[in-house]
Order: C-alpha cells, then sequence, then structure tokens
C-alpha cells in the first residue's frame, strides 16, 4: 500500500485544519497516512525561517484567516487556545508515546488536536494534560517501545524532525508523496490530484 507522510505539529492551526481535511482528499483512494509529529521550531531553525507567530502583524492574521478557513468548513469547535504560541513538544512526545512503528493512528492525533484546538482553553494546563492523558489511556497502553520521558522517545521525535528536513519540509502542514514534498494548506487539492494520477 501507497503511504503519504503527514508531517504536522499540535502548535500549527492549519495542520490541525488540513487533518480534519484529509479524510475527504483521501475518498477513494488507497493510500496510508503515516501521521507524523515533528518540531516546527527545530525545522525554522534549521531552514533559516523566522517563526511567522514572532511577527505580531503575521501572527493576527494567521488567527483571523484559520477562523475564517474554520468558519468555512463548517468547524463551529474551532477555537484559539488562550496561550498561543506555546511549547507543543510535551504534547508530540506524550503523542510519539502512543506509537508502535514512530507514527501515531489517527485517533491519538486527533485527540490531540482537539485538546489544543477546540474550546479555546490552555492546552498545557497540568489537569487538561492529565484529563488528555486519560484519553489516550488506551493508547499508552499498547504501546511501549517509545514510553513518555524516555530517551527512546525523545530521540524519535528529533528523527522525524530530521527526516522532514532531509525531505525539503520547510513548514507544516507538509505531505511527502513519492519523494515528492507539498506544503500547506492550500496544497491539499494538488495531493489529491497528485495521489489520483499515481493510483
Amino acid at each position: 500500500m501507497k503511504s503519504i507522510q503527514f508531517f504536522f505539529d499540535f502548535v500549527s492551526p492549519y495542520a490541525y485544519l488540513a487533518f480534519q481535511r484529509l479524510p475527504k482528499v483521501l475518498q477513494g483512494s488507497s493510500y496510508h497516512v503515516a501521521y507524523k509529529p515533528v518540531v516546527l521550531g527545530g525545522i525554522f531553525k534549521e531552514q533559516g525561517i523566522t517563526a511567522p507567530a514572532s511577527i505580531p502583524v503575521k501572527h493576527d492574521w494567521i488567527r483571523r484567516h484559520t477562523l475564517w478557513l474554520a468558519e468555512e468548513q463548517g468547524d463551529h469547535a474551532f477555537r484559539w487556545p488562550d496561550i498561543h504560541p506555546f511549547n507543543s513538544v510535551g504534547l508530540s512526545r506524550l503523542a510519539l508515546a502512543c506509537s508502535v512503528h514512530g507514527s501515531i493512528n489517527r485517533f491519538t492525533a486527533q485527540t490531540i488536536f482537539e485538546h489544543v484546538w477546540h474550546g479555546g482553553a490552555d492546552p498545557l494546563s497540568p489537569a487538561r494534560l492529565q484529563a488528555l492523558e486519560v484519553q489516550l489511556q488506551a493508547q499508552l497502553a499498547q504501546s511501549t517501545a517509545y514510553p513518555l520521558g524516555s530517551d527512546a522517545n525523545k530521540l524519535l521525535l528529533r528523527a522525524l524532525t530530521q527526516e522532514a528536513v532531509d525531505a525539503g519540509v520547510f513548514g507544516v502542514p507538509a505531505y511527502v508523496v513519492d519523494g515528492q514534498m507539498l506544503w500547506g494548506l492550500d496544497a491539499l487539492p494538488m495531493l489529491k490530484q497528485l495521489i489520483q494520477e499515481e493510483e
């Protein structure tokens, strides 16, 4: 089965919106998605890019744009968290603690994305993080290769980030199909055409 490498960071609203749209894009195809969390800040550093969130006018635009996009796609639960940007590394490590083979399943990704982008609360609040771990308890219990806090878990996140950089990724969401990298929420129609041509 052919696969799409989907690189994302939970801090990115565009990655969340792309994640929500992916099933429709892939409808009718035989492609499997490998969901791979990365450290967006590490990618920016490696590629020499200034983080958009560090530029106030750009950050404000991203907020307004993504709120509008969410309404357009009927996602009425979408809310920006109280604090943004925030350090999402802990959330990515939690996701990878649910991993069996170095990528996570859709349930894990969706649970964490919704934790961040639904409701508007602080995603790093200790009480909310504890509740999130409870939601993922079954996934955590099944996956023992990359336990939370372990060196294996930390190294896997670094390796996935480097894998993205090596594939030419310079931001998220990014998709790699047959060695071709596509970037951004607005690249989803291009992704759909590409996989249709490859089927």
